[in-house]
């Protein structure tokens, strides 16, 4: 796409001196917007709600870190099971950039965390203050009891919403009941009673809510943020972007309502597109990367071009083929389909691994200090400890057995081993070998664990060593 040449240079938003200005965006409506904001306050409501949903008697999402115990509707995984978070971080990764080589950044400007609180501050900003226009004049008024007044209100909300977040996102991993139940009364003050490690939790993330959703804001988005500067390897000229059209637009113009000057293209130079941004870029600059294809442009230019008796459409979603080459874009696309098989293959391999996943584990080690010993009784025996690992939410009892071999029997510590949701145990056994049936060498052995209500089964295999003449 030939870069466009704008008849006036946009003011930056940091000068020479690193002042940062602070972007006020005007709020608009419309279909876009509509759409925006219900899927923000539905991921905002989500992220919220989930810690309190409960599943078997249990918090449904649960990352119990200290116990390295991590629930999820019913699943228990432990530490060794982190692969499969590897592949759904993957998947995660990969479904983000198919939906970027189709629709660019639509994931920031629609269900970014950044994005939604940012929004949900500014929109504190609104309420006590007003518009646009009176947040852009409270600024630059000079400070006196009025504007202390209602910047200690915005702060105080804004404190508020980043201990909410705060104590949300360490939920996930303390657990809701204990975060909210563990109190003390400090004289008549009820205090929480945390460890030290949450109390740390809960201020990091307080302060780093509080500092990127009250000051950094667009700057997060433009300066810090990796995606936005790697999202130019991913789009091509079928990706859908906001677009201003500069061949209809230009030249700018103000005019008469009513009026269609030959000489003026349909951009009526309102500058609402600019003041509605909110990383406060002009949009008729061309594609730039601190655009969060938010679409608050396309709305209110919509807008505009109805009161003026223009065709919609000046700024909108399209593409580099559609809007320089003047040639249909290309939804069906090899890098399309390659992401998509990726995709299917690595989410069928992650269903078939956790439906096929049985929530019990058994390692066998052997002792490795001596491989095979002679008893009294003429036996060769080979020691192992067991570890069992209980992966279910409920609490179950387990029988070890070994499966039929000539000339070998199991000697077990416990008959039973009863083990509590999560919980593992290392149980010594030995297997006795008679040295007239068994061959000198390895003999292959397998050990069955089986609950006793018979729902879980595992087996493991090991070898039974014979080191000649003993």
């Amino acid at each position: 796409m030939s870069a466009p040449q704008p008849n006036k240079i946009p003011v930056q938003q940091i000068d020479l001196d690193a002042t940062k200005h602070r972007v006020h965006p005007r709020f608009v409506t419309g279909f876009y917007q509509n759409i925006r904001v219900i899927s923000m306050y539905f991921f905002l409501a989500l992220f919220l709600l989930l810690p309190w949903l409960r599943y078997d008697g249990r918090q449904a999402i649960w990352f119990d870190v200290p116990s390295q115990h991590y629930y999820i509707f019913g699943m228990t995984f432990l530490t060794q099971d982190f692969y499969f978070i590897a592949i759904f971080a993957i998947i995660a990764a990969f479904t983000l950039f198919m939906v970027t080589v189709y629709a660019g950044r639509v994931w920031c400007g629609y269900a970014c965390p950044q994005t939604i609180w940012t929004h949900l501050y500014q929109h504190v900003e609104k309420w006590v203050i007003g518009d646009r226009n009176k947040r852009i004049k409270f600024d630059k008024s000079p400070m006196g009891p009025q504007k202390i007044l209602k910047r200690s209100l915005i702060y105080f909300i804004w404190f508020v919403f980043s201990v909410i977040t705060a104590t949300t996102f360490v939920s996930y991993v303390a657990g809701t009941d204990y975060i909210y139940q563990s109190w003390q009364t400090i004289g008549f003050i009820p205090f929480p009673d945390w460890p030290t490690w949450i109390w740390v939790s809960v201020f990091i993330f307080t302060f780093a809510t509080y500092a990127n959703a009250g000051y950094m804001r667009e700057q997060m988005c433009v300066h810090i943020c990796p995606y936005g500067r790697f999202q130019s390897v991913m789009f091509d000229k079928d990706t859908l972007i906001v677009s201003y059209d500069y061949e209809r637009g230009e030249p700018r113009g103000a005019r008469k309502k009513g009026t269609n000057p030959d000489d003026l293209g349909d951009c009526i130079e309102c500058q609402m597109c600019v003041q509605v941004c909110p990383t406060g870029i002009d949009i008729r600059d061309g594609l730039q990367v601190a655009c969060i294809q938010c679409a608050a442009c396309i709305d209110t230019c919509n807008e505009i071009m109805d009161k003026v008796g223009y065709p919609r459409g000046l700024i909108r979603y399209t593409t580099e083929r559609q809007l320089a080459e003047k040639e249909p874009s290309r939804v069906l696309r090899p890098r399309l389909f390659a992401y998509l098989a990726l995709l299917t293959i690595l989410c069928g391999g992650l269903i078939f691994a956790l439906t096929d996943r049985v929530p019990l584990e058994i390692d066998i080690r052997r002792d490795r200090n001596q491989l095979s010993s002679l008893n009294q009784q003429g036996m060769i025996e080979n020691s192992y400890v067991v570890k069992l690992t209980n992966k279910t939410q409920d609490e179950h009892t387990y029988k070890i057995t070994l499966a039929p071999e000539d000339g070998l029997s199991l000697q077990l510590r416990f008959n039973d081993v009863p083990l509590a949701p999560g919980e593992s145990f290392d149980m010594p056994v030995s297997i006795y070998g008679d040295p007239e049936v068994v061959e000198p060498g390895q003999t292959p052995v397998t050990l069955h664990v089986e609950s006793e209500d018979g729902q879980y089964k595992v087996s493991k295999d090991n070898v039974f060593t014979t080191q000649g003449q003993l």
